[in-house]
């Protein structure tokens, strides 16, 4: 495995260790090291997973059992083509009806056939497939609910993106992942979602990851819409595919940071040389341009600045993380935290602390924390 982790878990030691001698936890109390604390929250008002104004009502209500709300807002959604916005709250309906599904029996049971409840209840099913043992065979058995899910509303790009994740579980060739890309990108040409489903797919075929399938070759015809699928599967790949996707998105677009999620994939993978050390900098360049345009504290962008600042810390660029950690705000997502830790946001708390000590020891007297580039991080 690269530096990038080791460096990682070293600069979360050393953040754990000054937390202990904080009063009561909050390592954010005096500035650091002279490094001003303005910008940051303390540790006790940062939120996991913090739901918008839209969403906080409807998860609010479907604790008490009422699915009113929740059908209100994805038919706002679908009524209004807001797809991003869609694909997240199902995505956040469905994990809190992972523990408690009452209300989406209830919605079920008053409409079968609504639109959004299937959605719901496919999002749900794949979710709970993928976490069972036997994945790829669970997941067939949900098919037909995504099935559903796409019949109940022609125009909605998000059962897609639930399919590109169905097909990537059960080991679907190229062929067919193509033929799911095309319908998903037909509907939104720039859906992060299903960008990101096809980025995951081209990780799983370098990891050798595909259950049920062997290995596919060429891609069989052209690509649509900045198609995924190349002459064999490498972080390279998934790295091309994710750079023509933010070359062709709008500068608002979350898929601009597509390429640092690739960059990210490739940090965990600990796979080194496979991608010059100037393509992860120019992936988390593009990212800060995307994160910069979004307000201090805005919960839009946060998981895109949590992966970006992540990144960052395994590139040792501490001045630009800390940048991102000021524009996170309150805001820390399970993601990318729970991939190094069953506490997210307990590992979160410790990177910001640990970047703070890291740019603190770096700027100059009366000087700034740096940008610099650490060099053969990525050699």
């Amino acid at each position: 495995m690269v530096r990038t982790m080791t460096s990682l878990r070293a600069l979360l030691s050393t953040a754990r260790g000054t937390a202990r001698g904080t009063a009561r936890g909050d390592r954010h109390a005096p500035p650091i090291g002279g490094l001003p604390a303005d910008g940051l929250p303390p540790d006790r008002a940062v939120l996991l997973d913090a739901p918008d104004d839209r969403l906080a009502p409807a998860l609010v209500a479907a604790a008490l059992g009422d699915h009113e709300p929740a059908a209100g807002l994805l038919a706002a959604t679908r009524g209004a083509a807001e797809w991003e916005s869609r694909d997240r709250y199902v995505t956040r309906l469905a994990a809190f009806a992972r523990g408690r599904d009452e209300w989406l029996t209830r919605w079920l049971l008053a409409a079968p056939r609504d639109p959004d409840a299937l959605l719901v209840k496919a999002e749900l099913a794949v979710r709970r497939a993928w976490e069972c043992p036997a994945r790829a065979e669970r997941l067939r058995e949900v098919g037909p609910l995504i099935d559903a899910a796409a019949a109940a509303s022609p125009r909605d790009p998000v059962p897609w993106r639930l399919a590109l994740h169905h097909a990537r579980g059960t080991g679907a060739s190229h062929a067919a992942f193509e033929t799911l890309w095309e319908q998903a990108v037909r509907r939104a040409a720039h859906h992060y979602g299903c960008h990101v489903a096809a980025l995951k797919y081209l990780a799983a075929q370098r990891r050798g990851a595909r259950p049920g399938a062997g290995r596919p070759g060429a891609a069989h015809g052209a690509p649509a819409a900045h198609g995924p699928y190349g002459p064999s599967g490498s972080y390279g790949e998934c790295f091309a595919f994710a750079e023509e996707a933010a070359a062709d998105a709008l500068p608002g677009s979350l898929i601009r940071a597509l390429p640092v999620r690739a960059a990210f994939d490739r940090m965990r993978a600990g796979d080194a040389g496979s991608v010059p050390v100037s393509r992860i900098d120019a992936a988390a360049d593009l990212a800060a341009e995307l994160s910069a345009r979004y307000a201090v504290g805005d919960p839009w962008p946060a998981e895109v600045r949590n992966v970006l600042a992540f990144v960052l810390i395994g590139r040792e660029r501490w001045g630009a993380a800390l940048d991102q950690f000021r524009l996170i705000g309150p805001y820390a997502t399970s993601f990318p935290w729970s991939s190094v830790s069953d506490d997210p946001l307990g590992r979160f708390l410790d990177a910001r602390a640990g970047v703070r000590l890291a740019a603190a020891s770096s700027v100059p007297p009366g000087g700034r924390a740096g940008r610099g580039r650490s060099g053969g991080h990525y050699a």
